[in-house]
Parts: C-alpha cells; sequence; structure tokens
C-alpha cells in the first residue's frame, strides 16, 4: 500500500510513514510484487543461517566420538559464527535491495553469497582435513 493511501496507521502523517521514509530513504512504493519477492530471498537466507546455527549445535553434541574436541570445537564455532553473519548480511541484503527498489535504481551486490561460499569452503576443508587424519 502506497503511503499516499489511506488505511489505519499507514497515511502519509502517521508514525509509520515517517518511520519508512527514515528506514528505507523515502522514493515510491515499488510494485508489491518486488517487495514481496525481496522478502522471500531475505527469508531463504534466514533459513540457511538457521541450518548452519543448527550444524553448528550439531557437530559440538553429537560428534564427540568422530573429532577431536578442539576441531569439533573450531568445527562449531566457525558454523556459528558464519550463521550469525549469514543472518546479519541478510538484513542488510534486504534493506539495501528494499531501498533500490523505491528509487528505482540497480540492485546492489549480494556481498553474502561469495561470504557464504568462502564459508563453506573453509569448514569443507577443515571437515576433510579432520576426517583423513
Amino acid at each position: 500500500m502506497s503511503e499516499t493511501q489511506s488505511s489505519p496507521g499507514s497515511g502519509p502523517g502517521s508514525r509509520d510513514a515517517a518511520w519508512r521514509r527514515k528506514v528505507l530513504g523515502g522514493g515510491e512504493e515499488p510494485d508489491p510484487r518486488f517487495t514481496l519477492a525481496n522478502e522471500r530471498t531475505f527469508l531463504s537466507w534466514i533459513r540457511t543461517s538457521l541450518a548452519l546455527l543448527a550444524g553448528g549445535v550439531a557437530v559440538e553434541a553429537l560428534t564427540q566420538d568422530l573429532f577431536e574436541p578442539t576441531v569439533r570445537t573450531l568445527l562449531s564455532v566457525l558454523l556459528l559464527v558464519l550463521g550469525v553473519a549469514l543472518s546479519a548480511g541478510a538484513f542488510w541484503r534486504w534493506l539495501k535491495v528494499e531501498r533500490s527498489l523505491r528509487r528505482q535504481s540497480a540492485l546492489p551486490l549480494p556481498l553474502i553469497a561469495p561470504l557464504l561460499g568462502a564459508g563453506v569452503a573453509v569448514i569443507s576443508a577443515l571437515l576433510i582435513w579432520a576426517m583423513l587424519a
């Protein structure tokens, strides 16, 4: 719903509209389909971060017989840190894309994709090394 349409609590003079301008940087309300697609992408990143967090907890809780304590702790911490970084990055990505949509400007590069790729590569290399050692 655009800021100029009237609905309870979302008119141009409401707190919601002021907050929206402040956080989203003004601009025009984009097509709802694009906003909803942006939200779905955000939720996909969050789902991935939750999987990494669950993996970190599972490695620490379930692999006592498989890995040395130092390796197990390192793997758990890497998974947990990557999950936290990914969830924070997902929010900033959602915000940047929403602002770009409102300004009708180019979408920002997805910086969390290389972060996830590099993080998973490091964790996979560590897992391979631990399994072979």
